[in-house]
C-alpha cells in the first residue's frame, strides 16, 4: 500500500500507558478477529430457527414482493436516526502522548482508519446522510469498553455501545508469524472489517442481531453471526475498492487480503487450533466465504451487493 504521506485520523484514543485493570459491565459487540482457543463459543440462550428465518424472510419479502431494495432501507432507516440534535457518543478528549504514538505502526493504523472516513462519509454522503466515524482505541494487553473487559488474546473489536474499535497492535505480529497473513493490505483489512461492524451499528443491522440473538440458541445465534461477519467482510471489500481507486493499492495488496481472509475462516483457525472443525460452533465464516464476501465487495463497490441476510452464503 501507498498509504505513507496520507491523512492521519484525528479519532484516536491511545491508552497504551494506562493500564487498565477492571471491566465495565456492558452489551454485545460487533465481533472481530477472536482466535478460537478449542473450547467452543460464548453461550447464548435462547428459542430455535425462527429468528433467522424471520429476517431472511423480511429481506426476501420486501426485495421479490414489493420491489423496495431492502439494503436502501437498513441504510435510510438505520441512518435517519442520526438526525441533528440526536444524543450520540460524545468525542474522547486528546489521548496523552506515549513512546509508542509516533511508530510505523501507529501511524499506519491512524492513516488507513483516516481513509475508511473518507470512504464511508462519500458513500453516506452520496445517500444524503452524515457518516459519524468510530474512534479507534489502541491498548496493550488489556482494556475496558462499554461492551465489558477484553484482553489482546481477544483480538481486535468493535463496541456498539460506545461506538469505539478497540486494538492491541501486537496482535498484527501474531497475525503475520502464527497464522500466515502478511503484509500491509492484510492488515488494513483487519481494520476495515472493524469499521464495517460500525457502519452495521449506524445502519441498524448490528442493533437488530444483538436484539435477535436474546431469543436464540447458540447454535442459531451463531448462524446469524456468521452472516453479520461476512457482510462487514464484504464492507471492508467496498472500502477497498474506492481505496484501489485512489492509486492506493499495489499489486499483490489484494492477494494479502484474500490470505488473511482465508486464514481466519473458522474452519482452518479450528484445524489449526484443535485439530478438527465444529460447524454449528462457526460464528464468524469459512475461509471460503469470508474471502469470497470480501472479494463480492471489493468488484462492485456498492452496498446492495452485501446483503448476506438473503439467501445462501
Amino acid at each position: 500500500m501507498r498509504w505513507q504521506g496520507g491523512r492521519q485520523s484525528d479519532n484516536v484514543e491511545d491508552r497504551r500507558t494506562e493500564g487498565d485493570d477492571g471491566g465495565i459491565p456492558g452489551g454485545t459487540g460487533g465481533g472481530g478477529f477472536r482466535f478460537p482457543s478449542g473450547g467452543g463459543m460464548q453461550s447464548v440462550r435462547g428459542g430455535g430457527i425462527s429468528g433467522i428465518l424471520i429476517l431472511a424472510a423480511i429481506f426476501l419479502f420486501l426485495k421479490f414482493c414489493t420491489n423496495i431494495d431492502p439494503m436502501q432501507i437498513l441504510v435510510n432507516g438505520g441512518l435517519d436516526q442520526l438526525a441533528p440534535g440526536q444524543s450520540q457518543t460524545e468525542p474522547s478528549p486528546a489521548s496523552r502522548p506515549t513512546a509508542q504514538a509516533n511508530d510505523q505502526m501507529t501511524q499506519f493504523v491512524k492513516t488507513v482508519l483516516a481513509e475508511t472516513e473518507d470512504v464511508w462519509s462519500g458513500i453516506f454522503q452520496a445517500e444524503g446522510k452524515q457518516y459519524p466515524p468510530p474512534t479507534m482505541v489502541l491498548f496493550n494487553g488489556q482494556v475496558r469498553s462499554a461492551c465489558g473487559f477484553a484482553s489482546a488474546a481477544s483480538g481486535p473489536f468493535y463496541c456498539p455501545g460506545d461506538r469505539k474499535l478497540y486494538i492491541d497492535l501486537s496482535f498484527y505480529d501474531e497475525l503475520d508469524k502464527k497464522f500466515g497473513a502478511s503484509g500491509d493490505f492484510a492488515q488494513a483489512y483487519v481494520l476495515a472489517h472493524e469499521v464495517g461492524h460500525h457502519v452495521q451499528n449506524l445502519i441498524g443491522v448490528l442493533p437488530k442481531f444483538n436484539q435477535m440473538r436474546q431469543n436464540m440458541s447458540e447454535a442459531d445465534a451463531n448462524a446469524m453471526s456468521v452472516r453479520v461477519e461476512l457482510q462487514a467482510d464484504c464492507f471492508a471489500g467496498i472500502w477497498g475498492h474506492f481505496t484501489q481507486q485512489k492509486g492506493i493499492l499495489e499489486a499483490g495488496d489484494l492477494e494479502e487480503a484474500l490470505n488473511a481472509a482465508k486464514q481466519i475462516g473458522d474452519d482452518t483457525l479450528q484445524r489449526k487450533i484443535q485439530g478438527y472443525v465444529v460447524p454449528e460452533s462457526f460464528n464468524h465464516g469459512t475461509s471460503a466465504q469470508r474471502s469470497a464476501w470480501f472479494k463480492r465487495g471489493f468488484d462492485s463497490g456498492k452496498l446492495d451487493s452485501c446483503d448476506t441476510f438473503s439467501g445462501g452464503i
